[in-house]
């Protein structure tokens, strides 16, 4: 959602809240709204004209781009207070009320910095969040040096820990090196092991790669996937292949106002294959953002975002349709603040 903070706002919703996710989906998959950072993304490389290589950015912003444009599904009752306490302090309260799901109510604090480029790089970035089930999720990032940070995450479902992971990432002025660590437990002899490698080849082009390593009491085993990105004046193209499937994306900014988006995933795992298309329509004079998508699952679905100018509110529309499993979802909202 689009809409800045402010003291004392409050935000009504109405939307589907996803429950936490796996270790490897905390390191591969975030989406825009899962992740709990400022996507502190570098320049896009058809702004750089220095003649320097970029910085690639994270592994896991590969296909962000393209993530951005498809809507979020949307469901139910949710009511969000928002407090900002302090330019370094905010705290909310959700209620979501929800025919699908159990209802439920989160308490959400961060703690951030003032400022991302502030000088104060030692200064750590925190954020947690409960529910009322008890499950917590916790996160933690740490900028121990300019181009050094480190990242912890903790959750837990009710009173059993599922994830405790553990991140370094070192930036260079043309390429990013990063391993995580998850779910080390010394008594049964198992972890997870993520290492990832980012290379600017080109001002256009980038190659990299990732490899898992999980080790168990029953299994031990690498899996090795080869990524590269491609990137033109208006555009960006990615592919990610290895032994587990493969994931394409394309993304493409027509102008200011629309942006496409097409992904392509294979898994050999579950042998499956979904092809999805997304794209994005922004009316600024209208003051409106529509987000739409359709896959190969026979998904439709659309979510509009209308700010109430002059009032400091956004109404929010969505819907959608599974044909093959003959359901719908319609969610409305309205964000204040």
């Amino acid at each position: 959602k689009r809409t800045e903070s402010r003291k004392g706002c409050v935000v009504l919703s109405f939307g589907f809240w996803v429950p936490m996710g796996s270790v490897l989906a905390l390191s591969t998959r975030p989406g825009r709204q899962n992740s709990p950072f400022p996507q502190d993304r570098p320049l896009s490389r058809w702004d750089r004209r220095d003649g320097r290589l970029p910085n690639p950015g994270s592994f896991d912003g590969l296909h962000r781009n393209c993530k951005d444009l498809f809507p979020q599904q949307i469901e139910g009752v949710k009511l969000v207070i928002n407090k900002t306490l302090s330019s370094f302090f905010k705290v909310s309260h959700t209620f979501h009320l929800s025919a699908v799901a159990p209802s439920s109510y989160r308490f959400h604090a961060e703690h951030l910095q003032s400022d991302t480029d502030s000088k104060q790089t030692d200064s750590p970035m925190l954020i947690g969040e409960m529910d009322s089930s008890g499950s917590l999720n916790a996160h933690s990032l740490f900028h121990l040096s300019e181009k050094i940070r480190a990242k912890a995450v903790f959750q837990t479902q009710q009173a059993q820990f599922v994830t405790w992971q553990f991140e370094t990432e070192y930036r260079g002025s043309d390429f990013t090196a990063a391993v995580t660590m998850a779910n080390p437990d010394i008594l049964r002899e198992s972890v997870i092991m993520v290492a990832h490698f980012l290379q600017s080849v080109s001002p256009q082009l980038v190659l990299g790669g990732e490899l898992v390593y999980h080790r168990g009491r029953a299994e031990e085993g690498g899996i090795l996937t080869l990524a590269g990105q491609y990137s033109g004046p208006n555009w960006v193209a990615t592919l990610n292949a290895g032994k587990g499937g493969a994931h394409a994306s394309y993304y493409h900014r027509a102008n200011k106002q629309i942006q496409v988006g097409v992904e392509f995933e294979v898994s050999t795992r579950t042998q499956e294959t979904t092809f999805s298309f997304g794209y994005q329509m922004e009316l600024p004079e209208a003051k409106m953002v529509f987000r739409g998508m359709l896959d190969s699952r026979c998904i439709i679905g659309g979510v509009l975002e209308k700010r109430l100018y002059p009032l400091p509110a956004t109404l929010i529309m969505g819907a959608f349709v599974n044909h093959r499993a003959d359901k719908l979802q319609v969610g409305l909202g309205v964000n204040v603040g």
